[in-house]
């Protein structure tokens, strides 16, 4: 059958699915369906085809003809509503089955359905729905007023803007319960949690073919936010929730700070849902007692993932993690990478096509979060890692570990410090490095962002600075700084269009070039940087290799554009590259790369592909580069 060649071929919704119906069987009576609208409302087809069952169960045909005639009739007054809402008032629908015509006035469900049997296992029951709209009308009078006084509210209480609706508009129903949610949506967040309409009163002249329209509004009294109950989570500190809520008792109530509330504590990885209820009256200080009624997730999760790059090679991923370690929240993860290491994306030599074990690398971290000391809003991070890396540039073999104390001031805004350990090796074209660093990491990290894997407004900002000093034990005493900001901003209310940029930079002080590890130098290129050149290959080079550099630029902008509800397409261009010098002087050319991505969204977030090439490329670069993962670039 034709449609259910369309159905498995559209494995992504592509192209929305077939719309034919089944085919004519014995078992049940599936019919055609076309609309006729009169007066050239073509637009107003899709109304009436959303508030169709006839069209919804087109693809369930039912079991005899006296089944479709009911159905039928049943869709009369569905769709003279859906005029009605799309402001058509004087509006008449027929539905012809078989040639019988079904209307209020007269259904003739009988005569319809002896038609329609005469069709069973030998054609589709021909099923038409003519629309005679009639003139849209229009708003005369538009009358909001406050309940219990009825008095106007001025311009400065209830501003136009928030209104919308006026004289002359179309006189839609779903117009005016739009203005209705964003009256009581403006009064809520004036610290009005009671906020509603009390009467709607329209009153529809047929001769005018106009609508009065008035509006009874309650704003209620003005509330602040009363006592914080915690509930459902029997195995996590309350302290700890607590701790997470940046809101005190007696703030003024707002949507919005609930919306902050839920945010912030939904970070405690070992919550799953966050909901926040509201008590139906306010207490004796005029504020409005709030519930958090939570859920836990499993206390502990496994996972593991693959990526693959043209010009990284591949890597897999495992990972375990405890959430609650001790019933304070406290997670401790223990995770694994593996990746092939050959200079060109894990691609063999052309003279030695065999494996070889040297080219194998990877690194294992061990991490734990005690969030919220004692109650307070600090968390302690340690975190140890060993690892083995090898880029285009050097080959690198460390041991790290660091223990910091985080400070959150809000649910958007943290700073961190702490203290670093590192002792490795590097060995590039300028020689072997034998190094250790012992240094004092501060950080502060700001996130507005509406969306971890796929940001749709919001500003992301994440700045580092570390010193490591002679007299703590450094060999190379140095300071690295750098510093990374993404924005985020929507085009439309639905987020189908979305624009989204990102800068970086960095610097390093303290040491000549040749003094510094090669795996703290700076460079650019690969999938989190400028796509289309091959992993951290872009800075100075020395003999053809690139060394790294003292300095780095980056920047990234890409248009997210939703194609239909799962599948996405992204243009992207990329530029960068790292400088010798510590700052960025531009003596080198900053590299560009541009290609296009294709995302399909899930409900943990985008899968992602994207192809890439370079704009101007050297010698030795590949000619495009391919990525896969899940979430946005950045």
């Amino acid at each position: 059958m034709p449609s259910t060649h369309a159905a498995a071929f559209d494995l992504f919704g592509w192209f929305g699915g077939s719309d034919e119906p089944p085919a004519p069987s014995a078992e049940a009576l599936p019919y055609s369906l076309d609309y006729t609208v009169g007066g050239g409302k073509s637009d107003l087809e899709q109304t009436l085809k959303d508030a169709s069952t006839l069209q919804s169960l087109q693809d369930e045909p039912p079991p005899d003809a006296a089944a479709l005639a009911a159905r039928a009739e049943a869709d009369l007054p569905r769709l003279i509503d859906a005029l009605w809402g799309a402001g058509y008032y004087n509006a008449r629908v027929a539905i012809n089955v078989a040639g019988v015509p079904l209307t209020l006035q007269a259904p003739r469900t009988e005569a319809a359905a002896r038609a329609a049997a005469g069709y069973r296992a030998r054609a589709l029951v021909p099923i038409q729905v003519v629309v005679d709209p009639g003139p849209q009308f229009e708003l005369r009078n538009v009358a909001i007023r406050e309940a219990g006084t009825g008095r106007p509210f001025l311009p400065s209480e209830l501003p136009p803007r928030v209104v919308k609706i006026e004289p002359g508009d179309p006189a839609r129903s779903a117009d005016i319960l739009a203005a209705e949610a964003r009256i009581v949506d403006y009064f809520r967040a004036e610290s009005r949690p009671f906020a509603k309409v009390e009467e709607r009163e329209p009153v529809v002249f047929h001769p005018a073919l106009a609508m009065d329209l008035s509006l009874a509004v309650d704003p209620g009294p003005r509330a602040g936010i009363g006592p914080i109950t915690i509930q459902g989570a029997e195995n996590v500190d309350p302290a700890v929730v607590r701790s997470f809520i940046y809101t005190e008792p007696g703030d003024p109530y707002s949507p919005a700070a609930l919306a902050s509330m839920r945010k912030s504590i939904s970070q405690i990885e070992a919550l799953g849902s966050v909901r926040i209820r509201e008590a139906e009256t306010l207490d004796s200080y005029g504020n409005l007692p709030l519930f958090v009624e939570l859920t836990e997730r499993p206390l502990r999760v496994i996972g593991a993932s693959a990526q693959y790059s043209t010009t990284d090679g591949p890597a897999l991923r495992a990972y375990w993690a405890h959430r609650n370690l001790f019933g304070g929240a406290e997670r401790l993860r223990f995770e694994g990478n593996l990746f092939y290491l050959t200079e060109d994306g894990g691609q063999p030599d052309e003279e030695d096509e065999e494996f070889d074990w040297s080219d194998l690398g990877g690194r294992f971290r061990a991490s734990f979060l005690k969030p919220a000391l004692w109650g307070t809003r600090n968390d302690l991070l340690v975190d140890a890692l060993v690892e083995r890396d090898r880029t285009e540039g050097y080959t690198s073999r460390l041991v790290n570990a660091t223990a910091a104390i985080r400070h959150r001031f809000s649910e958007t805004f943290s700073i961190q410090g702490g203290i670093e350990y590192e002792r490795g090796q590097t060995t590039d074209v300028l020689g072997q490095i034998d190094y250790t660093l012992v240094g004092l990491p501060l950080s502060l990290s700001y996130d507005s962002t509406d969306n971890a894997l796929n940001p749709t407004e919001g500003i992301r900002l994440i700045a580092s600075v570390t010193p490591y000093p002679e007299f703590l034990g450094s060999s190379v005493p140095i300071t690295i700084a750098k510093g990374t900001a993404s924005a985020y901003y929507s085009l439309d209310e639905e987020a189908r269009y979305v624009l989204a940029g990102r800068i970086g930079l960095g610097s390093i002080v303290g040491a000549d070039l040749e003094e510094i590890p090669a795996n703290r130098r700076f460079f650019a290129g690969g999938g989190g940087s400028v796509r289309g050149y091959t992993y951290r290959s872009l800075s100075p080079t020395f003999l053809g290799e690139p060394v790294g550099g003292r300095s780095l630029i980056e920047a990234s902008l890409e248009a997210r554009i939703k194609v239909t509800d799962t599948i996405g397409i992204v243009p992207f261009v990329d530029a960068g590259t790292a400088f010798e010098s510590s700052y960025p002087d531009f003596d080198e050319r900053i590299r560009v790369g541009a290609g296009l991505g294709l995302r399909y969204y899930t409900g943990i977030g985008p899968i992602r592909l994207d192809v890439a090439i370079p704009v101007n490329p050297e010698r030795g670069d590949p000619s495009y580069a391919i990525y896969v993962g899940i979430g946005q670039a950045f």
